[in-house]
């Protein structure tokens, strides 16, 4: 079994940014963050369950690749939840916001 050089590991590493990864957030996150993540979430799931691919997707919903990227990667700070939710209701048209009452 062949592994690759240690050159060629680094290589690797260093081509890959913090974009390439989704985010978490925190746990004292604002509940607009709190929001958008479960928003985002919706279109993971979607895209799991449906076996499109993100460029389909973004397709579907008529919006570019790259905000289906930030979407999936949870990069809520790119969207309010208006946006986020207009998108997933064309998805889902049934769908419903619902606040819950804090803990």
């Amino acid at each position: 079994m062949n592994h690759p050089q240690k050159i060629q590991i680094d290589k690797f590493l260093d081509s890959l940014s913090d974009e390439d990864f989704s985010i978490l957030i925190p746990e004292d996150a604002s509940e607009v963050d709190k929001v958008k993540f479960e928003i985002c979430r919706n279109f993971v799931v979607y895209l799991r369950e449906h076996k499109k691919t993100q460029v389909e997707l973004a397709n579907l919903l008529g919006v570019d690749k790259s905000r289906i990227n930030w979407i999936v990667k949870y990069r809520i700070e790119h969207f309010s939840i208006d946006y986020l939710y207009a998108l997933l209701k064309q998805l889902k048209p049934n769908v419903e916001l619902k606040l819950f009452p804090a803990a």
